[in-house]
């Protein structure tokens, strides 16, 4: 079969082509926050919406990469520090090629994380900081895991925020402030900051 191009034609396709930029452009989100702040629950439903649209989008589970990309590593600071860092090593060539991904992972330490941001940087490739601003005696109410209840029983130590640091973003990109909010709020908040971005 012979394609015939006309003026038409190839206005229409390069229409098609603008209209797909945001799809095309990748990112790392990377959801920080507290034990049980509603990091990954935010991530998945945002992941959803932004599928809808058209978007590639993968989500870097904090709890998945540790079995998988991670075992084996503990949870001391420089354990952490490596884990934080391979997570953003891959976050960046996902988002290099195109890629929305989302990264609910906590990552206590400050220059664990602008060492993620460095790496983007360097890269070129976009990266934004999103604190999940949820407080600690909220994230102890919903207690996910049962870490909080653990530790208080003391068959837990080193948990993030309690009884081992969490340094919060000084200046993220988004902070979103989830108390008295449902998912599909803090979602669509987080949404709207990336159709500002040109993102979504």
């Amino acid at each position: 079969m012979t394609t015939v191009h006309t003026p038409a034609a190839a206005a229409a396709a390069a229409g098609a082509a603008r209209a797909a930029g945001p799809c095309e452009r990748g990112a790392t989100v990377w959801l920080t926050g507290l034990p049980s702040a509603g990091k990954t629950t935010l991530a998945f439903a945002l992941a959803g919406r932004l599928r809808a649209e058209g978007h590639r989008v993968e989500v870097l589970d904090g709890d998945e990469i540790r079995e998988f990309l991670s075992k084996g590593l503990g949870f001391s600071r420089e354990d952490r520090h490596t884990n934080v860092t391979r997570i953003g090593f891959v976050a960046q060539k996902l988002a290099a090629n195109g890629v929305k991904v989302l990264a609910p992972v906590i990552a206590p330490f400050a220059d664990s994380r602008a060492a993620v941001r460095e790496r983007h940087a360097a890269a070129g490739t976009e990266f934004l900081e999103i604190h999940v601003a949820t407080p600690v005696e909220l994230c102890a109410e919903r207690d996910v895991k049962g870490l909080y209840a653990k530790q208080a029983a003391g068959e837990l130590s080193g948990l993030t925020g309690v009884d081992d640091p969490y340094e919060a973003p000084q200046n993220p990109e988004l902070r979103l402030q989830t108390r008295g909010r449902e998912v599909a709020e803090s979602a669509a908040e987080l949404h709207a900051f990336l159709t500002e971005r040109g993102l979504a």
